[in-house]
């Protein structure tokens, strides 16, 4: 006997969830068909569309540690420049040495004592949009991995480890690079 609501809707929380496109199973399997991917038409139905999902996730996870990549060789490159800047920058307070205001001894421990670097907007803009770009990348990962289907969960993971295999000594030579 199921526990059924005033309306007559069976009101159990065992079984498979009814959805428009097909049901939510709320366990990881490997069922083709009624998983939905992002949005209620992203439905793959037969075994082609979910071997072109997996792909596609795959291939959305390259393109994470892609980009993971890009921004650590970025900001070694930008911490470089914004080296040049601040050193430029205390170059044109004194012309001459006549008119430099910090001795020359201290001008060198000046630079390694700044611990932020100065906000130039062709950086910071450009890294804040790369970080919003892997915020998405990783919230819609979460939300595959949330249908429980394993051969999306598969696909990402592998693409992730693929990704990090290509693109990873990048990511990692922009830490170790100064």
């Amino acid at each position: 006997m199921q526990a059924r609501d005033s309306d007559g809707m069976i009101m159990s929380m065992d079984g498979a969830m009814d959805l428009a496109s097909g049901n939510m199973l709320t366990y990881l399997h490997f069922t083709i068909g009624g998983d939905i991917l992002w949005f209620e038409g992203w439905v793959p139905q037969g075994p082609g569309a979910m071997f072109g999902a997996c792909v596609g996730l795959f291939l959305l996870a390259l393109v994470d540690r892609w980009i993971a990549a890009c921004r650590a060789m970025m900001e070694v490159h930008w911490a470089k420049r914004a080296q040049i800047a601040y050193t430029n920058k205390l170059n044109a307070n004194g012309d001459s040495e006549k008119k430099r205001t910090v001795p020359p001894s201290t001008v060198g421990n000046a630079l390694f004592l700044r611990r932020a670097p100065p906000f130039i907007p062709a950086h910071d803009i450009v890294r804040g949009i790369l970080h919003a770009g892997q915020a998405a990348f990783n919230f819609a990962f979460m939300l595959v991995v949330m249908t429980f289907q394993l051969g999306f969960i598969i696909s990402i993971i592998v693409g992730l480890g693929v990704g990090e295999t290509l693109f990873g000594r990048y990511a990692h030579a922009g830490t170790t690079l100064h």
